[in-house]
This record gives C-alpha cells, sequence and structure tokens, in this order.
C-alpha cells in the first residue's frame, strides 16, 4: 500500500499517521487567558526535545474538519506560558474527558473534576492528580500552515518541575511501573506504560556492540532465532569464547540426546539460547550457542 500526502484526504492522511506513529506521550497543558480564566486540553504531538536547555515541544493543531484553532494556542499567544501535566493511568478517563471543546471560560478543571493547584513561576495552574508536573514559558510557536490540520509547534522550557515522591524508587529514579502513564495510539486507542508492557533493552554505553555481521553464519542465518535474539547477541563488545567452567544441564542433556543427530541438536541449541535470550541472559545463551559451533 502506497500513500501520497495530497493525494488522500487529510482526515484520511491524519488516521494512517496517528497509527503509525504511535505510542505518543501526553502534554496535558494548562493555560490561562488574558483575563486569568483556566483551560485545560490533553494533546498527543508532544515529546522533550533536549536537557540543556530543557525543551519541549507540543502541538495544538489546527482542527481537521473547519480549520479553527484551539483554545490553547489562543491562550498561548496571550501569555506566553503553560504547565505541562503527564497523564497516568489512573487520570486518564478524566484527561479526555477535558477535551471536550467546551465554551471559552468553561473550566476543563471543573469539568473533568480535577484540582487546579497554584504554580510558583508562572500564571497557569497546576494539575493535581498529575504525578510530574512541568512549569514551562514559551520561547516560540512555529506555525506548519494554514490549514486544517496544520501543526503549531509550541517551543516550552520548564523553569520548575514539581514530582511526586510517590513516584521514585530507592535510588530516586522515576520509576516507570509507579508512575504508571499512558500513551496515545491511534483511534481511540491508548496504552499503559506499566507491568508487562515495560521491558529493558541493555545498550553498550562506550563500547560497540560488534554487529550482527560478525556473528557466525550458523548464529546469523538461524530460522529459530528472531531478529530480537540476533540483536542481543550482537550487542556484546567483543565475541564470547567457550567458558569451561559454564555448567548447564539442560545444555548437557541436550548434547548427550542429539549428538548423533548435528543438525537436530543445533535447532535444539537454538531454541534453548532463544529462551534463555527471552530471559534477558545474553551470556548464558551465548556459551550455549558456543557449544554447537
Amino acid at each position: 500500500m502506497r500513500v501520497v500526502p495530497g493525494d488522500v484526504k487529510t482526515a484520511e492522511l491524519h488516521a494512517y499517521l496517528l497509527g503509525a506513529i504511535a505510542p505518543r506521550p501526553i502534554c496535558f497543558a494548562s493555560t490561562v487567558d488574558a483575563a486569568g480564566r483556566p483551560n485545560l486540553s490533553p494533546f498527543s504531538f508532544f515529546n522533550v526535545f533536549g536537557s540543556n536547555p530543557p525543551t519541549l515541544i507540543f502541538s495544538p493543531s489546527r482542527r481537521v474538519r473547519d480549520n479553527t484553532v484551539k483554545h490553547t494556542l489562543e491562550n498561548i499567544y496571550a501569555t506566553k506560558e503553560v504547565v505541562i501535566n503527564v497523564v497516568s493511568y489512573a487520570m486518564v478517563q478524566q484527561a479526555s474527558l477535558s477535551s471536550c471543546e467546551y465554551p471559552q471560560g468553561v473550566s476543563e478543571f471543573e469539568k473533568a473534576g480535577f484540582t487546579p493547584l497554584p504554580s510558583e513561576k508562572i500564571k497557569p495552574f497546576r494539575v493535581q492528580e498529575s504525578p510530574v508536573q512541568m512549569e514551562c514559558v514559551v520561547k516560540q510557536v512555529i506555525e506548519t500552515g494554514t490549514g486544517g490540520g496544520a501543526g503549531n509547534l509550541v517551543i516550552c522550557e520548564p523553569v520548575l518541575l514539581h514530582i511526586n515522591e510517590s513516584i521514585l524508587n530507592a535510588q530516586g529514579r522515576i520509576d516507570p511501573q509507579r508512575i504508571d502513564l499512558v500513551a496515545r495510539m491511534g483511534a481511540d486507542y491508548y496504552c499503559r506504560a506499566s507491568g508487562s508492557a515495560v521491558f529493558e533493552v541493555a545498550k553498550p554505553n562506550l563500547q560497540l556492540g560488534i554487529g550482527v555481521d560478525a556473528l557466525p553464519q550458523g548464529i546469523r542465518h538461524s530460522h529459530i532465532l528472531t531478529g530480537n535474539n540476533l540483536g542481543q547477541l550482537a550487542n556484546v563488545h567483543e565475541m564470547p569464547v567457550i567458558d569451561v567452567a559454564f555448567h548447564d544441564d539442560h545444555l548437557k542433556n541436550i548434547i548427550q540426546y542429539y549428538s548423533i543427530s548435528p543438525d537436530e541438536m543445533e535447532k535444539e541449541l537454538h531454541r534453548y539460547a532463544r529462551q534463555l535470550l527471552e530471559q534477558g541472559k545474553v551470556a548464558e545463551a551465548w556459551q550455549v550457542l558456543l557449544a554447537g559451533v
């Protein structure tokens, strides 16, 4: 399937983009208008783009259906201030409710049942229920177009972060299980970034991985090991060697049982290595695979 922007309706292209570029973190933006009246709305065109200076960007895009702009953008132009609150699973239904297009001056804090907290450095209120609230000044707004669906990149600099200590681990870092964030997918779908959805991918810091091209041919062209498995194996900074002190009863049984059939033994070794890799045991998986090389 090929989709050429301009050859399809904007709404259709919008759906493809949001379905493909996901999950997207949610900016729960709190602003005030020139009269000081609060506004609250979620946006999934959002991310962090630097830490020195700290830089966040979100985009309250022009509405596709009628090319109008949102109250949040009007308030941004009026005050150049915004609080960016993150959205956790415990508040996602309320956050979604706040996206209703209430008339100018109606407080989404009240409609969605959120608690406004005074900010310390800017005028917009913070959302008490959000586990992290970032007071930001707006440095620039970049309008990407004037038609329906065009983005308005609001470039913000956080000047004060409020972090609920209940989401921190013993090392004082944010624990993904405790913060329990949600993100937007396409259509009406969300995802929850906790539980089994959260996993680690080990990365070498200063040393380079050997690369998939450096793996032994029998491993590289395995019909059992997946691309993810090969990526794990190729992430070591030097080719492992057989460890004579390594002992594994299951490995021993495979070698003994399949010794008369090298092809079947290789398959069993690869199956076992895959199990180990799925448990994050890369060093052990290498020893299993080296036994068949």
